[in-house]
C-alpha cells in the first residue's frame, strides 16, 4: 500500500506544483493576467483523479479486486496528504526563495480586478484594506502553510470520497442458502 500510495500522491503533487507555480509566475509578468478559476479548478480535479486511479490500482493489484469504503478512503487520504503537502513545499521554496515578493503582485492584480469590475471607491477602500490584512497575515509562515494547504487539499479529499464510493467492491459471498 505505502509504495501505491506515495507514487500516485507523489505523482499529483508534482503536477498540481508544477501549474500552481506557473500561474504565479504569470500574475507575477502581469498583474493584469485574466485568471480562469474554472480553468484550474478543472485542472485540479483531472490532476487530482490520479487519486482514483491509485486506489483503484490498489485494490486491483494489491487487494484482489476488493476494497473496503474505509480502505478507499484512507488510501485517497495519504495521497491526497502527500499531493498537498508537496504543493505547499514547493510553494514554501518558491514563494521564499524565487518571488517573496509575490504577495505585493498579487494585491496588485486583486486591486486591478476590483477597479476594472466596476468597484465603487468605498469597495475599492475596503478591497485595499482587506489586502493589506491578507498581506499582514502573510508575514506568518505558518499562515502561508496554513492557507496553501487549505487552496487543495479539501479537492484532493472531495475526489477521494468520491473516489471511495464508486471503487468500493466487497468479497462475493459463498455462503449458500436453503
Amino acid at each position: 500500500m505505502k509504495k501505491n500510495i506515495w507514487i500516485f500522491g507523489l505523482i499529483a503533487g508534482t503536477l498540481i506544483s508544477a501549474i500552481a507555480n506557473y500561474m504565479a509566475w504569470v500574475c507575477c509578468a502581469n498583474p493584469e493576467f485574466e485568471t480562469n478559476d474554472f480553468l484550474g479548478y478543472t485542472a485540479m480535479l483531472v490532476i487530482f483523479s490520479l487519486i482514483f486511479v491509485g486506489i483503484r490500482n490498489y485494490r486491483n493489484h494489491y487487494l484482489g479486486g476488493q476494497i473496503t469504503f474505509g480502505q478507499a478512503l484512507k488510501a485517497g487520504f495519504f495521497m491526497s496528504l502527500i499531493a498537498s503537502t508537496l504543493y505547499v513545499l514547493v510553494w514554501l521554496v518558491d514563494y521564499y526563495v524565487f518571488i517573496p515578493d509575490y504577495i505585493d503582485y498579487y494585491v496588485s492584480h486583486v486591486m486591478y480586478k476590483t477597479k476594472t469590475g466596476g468597484a465603487t471607491e468605498a469597495e475599492l477602500a475596503e478591497t485595499a484594506k482587506s489586502m493589506a490584512n491578507f498581506k499582514e497575515m502573510y508575514k506568518n509562515p505558518l499562515f502561508v502553510i496554513i492557507s496553501t494547504f487549505v487552496e487543495v487539499f479539501p479537492i484532493a479529499m472531495i475526489v477521494s470520497l468520491i473516489s471511495a464510493l464508486i471503487l468500493k467492491r466487497k468479497a462475493n459471498s459463498n455462503v449458500v442458502t436453503g
